[in-house]
């Protein structure tokens, strides 16, 4: 069945992120070369006309394990760096086979979640993705699990592709998994759950849809694939979740077929900084501030003044991410401070006019500008 509300949405969409799971990839003996060719071909017809793809790929991990002649899952990190190591080569070189019949070109994207914390590495990723984009080159990007620790890793590469959608301000996010899509509870718990084909708001009830278990060469589950829909759909990025195991689930999708599950994306998009700030960032500390400052910043997009802060938690530097709560420990949002944790705790309470009295000198009359900040209300944080 056609739908317009899926075909307004893929039909405009000409700069799209692909994620392609390992339950999708993976055969009993690695590689599922078939399945990778058949998507090389759907998306070469999205080539064809004139879209830009960009496809974050799990797979090398599982690739190794074949390689290497592991009977499951390797258990300890290096064991998952070096299979990874070994099946990366296999995996990129899947891709350009396959992707030669049809004379595109690839590009080897490799990340972790430390190159897009820092604001000019982030930058320089985007810059070379768009470039790429420009070339009509396809990237294909993946965590890079060979050097990657759990302090700088993703989590997984549906939150990977969440964050890939945002810094290339893509127009729609695929997610390919082996299930058709987000059901009422587990399919493969009950048999007669039914498929959501439409999710306007991903609240409560809607994680509850989710179960946490993952594929057994995955890290991520549906609710991993929920989370990541928060991110790119706050971010203004409708996303559609569908059965990458299907034969034309791509043509399908873009068809307008209502196939899989679609996630309607804010009304308003963030503009780019914002949503680095709210979706790459790991806060470093926290301020509380009073009852007029909260209001401020909740209601009226205020900066956050030193005279509104009441105290300090943790040890950070200027420029740090920073949450901001309230005297009830409410979230309100997050922020780059331009003062550090010291300063502020001299500074807190004191009118702007006077902060250079009191340190002696003074970076801003705010403490977090209001370009900085980021309501919580845009942040994926437990219970949104």
């Amino acid at each position: 069945m056609i739908s317009a509300e899926r075909k307004k949405v893929t039909g405009s969409a000409q700069r799209i992120v692909i994620k392609v799971g390992s339950s999708v990839l993976a055969g009993k003996r690695g590689l599922d070369l078939g399945i990778i060719n058949r998507l090389c071909d759907e998306v070469s017809l999205l080539r064809e006309q004139g879209r830009q793809v960009v496809i974050v790929s799990s797979g090398a991990i599982a690739s190794g394990i074949s390689k290497v002649g592991l009977r499951g899952m390797p258990k300890t990190i290096p064991q998952k760096q070096a299979a990874a190591a070994v099946g990366q080569g296999s995996l990129i070189q899947a891709y350009e086979e396959a992707f030669s019949h049809y004379d595109l070109k690839v590009a080897q994207i490799l990340l972790t979640s430390d190159d897009l914390t820092n604001r000019r590495r982030y930058l320089n990723a985007r810059h070379t993705l768009q470039t790429l984009l420009e070339w009509g080159i396809i990237p294909i990007v993946n965590e890079n699990d060979t050097v990657v620790v759990d302090e700088i890793k993703f989590g997984d590469n549906d939150n990977l592709s969440a964050l890939i959608a945002q810094l290339i301000e893509a127009d729609l996010l695929v997610a390919l998994t082996d299930m058709d899509g987000l059901y009422d509870s587990d399919p493969r718990e009950n048999q007669d759950a039914k498929i959501i084909p439409i999710v306007h708001r991903i609240d409560r009830e809607v994680k509850g849809f989710a179960g946490e278990r993952p594929g057994g060469l995955g890290t991520g589950g549906m609710l991993s694939k929920l989370l990541a829909a928060k991110k790119v759909t706050s971010a203004g990025v409708p996303m559609i979740i569908g059965n990458g195991r299907n034969r034309y689930v791509l043509k399908q999708i873009f068809d307008g077929e209502e196939v899989g599950t679609l996630f309607l994306p804010a009304e308003r998009r963030l503009p780019s900084k914002k949503q680095w700030i709210a979706h790459t960032l790991k806060p470093q500390g926290e301020v509380i501030v009073d009852a007029g400052a909260t209001k401020a910043l909740k209601l009226r997009g205020k900066s956050l003044l030193s005279t509104g802060i009441v105290s300090v938690r943790g040890s950070f530097e200027v420029g740090a991410p920073v949450r901001c709560l309230s005297s009830e420990e409410e979230v309100i949002g997050i922020g780059l401070v331009n003062y550090g944790s010291e300063e502020i705790e001299k500074i807190m309470g004191v009118r702007s006019n006077l902060i250079e009295e009191v340190l002696g000198y003074k970076h801003s009359d705010e403490v977090i500008h209001r370009d900085n900040f980021v309501l919580s209300e845009k942040i994926e944080i437990d219970g949104a």
